[in-house]
């Protein structure tokens, strides 16, 4: 079943035309990757898919109804959360704070506190500590997890390893896959093809704001010298 989808979206910044006819989709239990160099579009998507941009033409869709009206806030509690690639944070509330907050959005299901601390046990350890006192990798973590308590039946991560250390990376990419093995829809942003290739079942390639290529990570590596060439700088 098809979870969260674009159909044929056209989303626009002031006159600049962002996306072009952009369509796609995530399954349930599904691991999926936008891929494509910086400015590309794949942020404008997320964005999109959680009603922070209006789409000018064309439908959002949860489960087969259109919900391209709804807001942001009406999207989450349908069962959507976003991770932004900036985290969004809250720098003087401290970890336990941050995470308590997103329990606010009230969505019954398997997250909690106790399940956060066990997927990532450095929050429980910096669990007093301020949010801005955090490294980076600990701050992705904090921002994955308060999407977590949102209990969401898909989660979207824009550029979840972003600058971080290679070992951070490998820690991320397995609690991803521990998440995705317990039920849950990703959609995952990354500029290069490391981490999608490790994770995703299917992947689209985006440029200029239109959706180049898709299919099966199988797929990909077969033609991974094509797509190398539509990704890099």
């Amino acid at each position: 079943m098809t979870l969260l989808a674009l159909e044929s979206c056209d989303v626009f910044y002031d006159k600049a035309q962002a996306l072009h006819k952009v369509s796609l989709g995530v399954e349930a239990n599904e691991v999926v990757s936008l891929i494509g160099r910086n400015g590309a579009g794949k942020s404008t998507i997320l964005k999109t898919l959680i009603g922070l941009n209006r789409a000018a033409s064309g439908r959002r869709l949860w489960k087969g109804d259109d919900v391209t009206a709804l807001r942001a806030d009406q999207l989450g509690r349908l069962g959507i959360a976003y991770v932004p690639e900036d985290r969004r944070i809250f720098p003087n509330l401290s970890v336990e704070e941050n995470l308590r907050i997103a329990t606010l959005m009230g969505r019954q299901g398997g997250w909690n506190l106790a399940r956060v601390y066990d997927l990532f046990p450095v929050l429980r350890e910096r669990s007093a500590q301020p949010g801005d006192t955090l490294s980076g990798g600990e701050q992705q973590m904090l921002a994955i997890s308060r999407g977590l308590l949102t209990n969401p039946e898909v989660l979207l991560l824009d550029e979840p390893t972003e600058g971080l250390a290679p070992l951070i990376v490998d820690q991320l990419v397995e609690a991803m896959r521990l998440i995705n093995a317990e039920g849950m829809a990703l959609l995952l942003v990354e500029q290069n093809l490391r981490v999608p290739m490790k994770l995703a079942h299917r992947q689209y390639v985006i440029d200029h704001g239109a959706i180049r290529w898709s299919g099966t990570t199988a797929d990909l590596q077969v033609n991974r010298a094509e797509i190398e060439k539509l990704i890099s700088v």
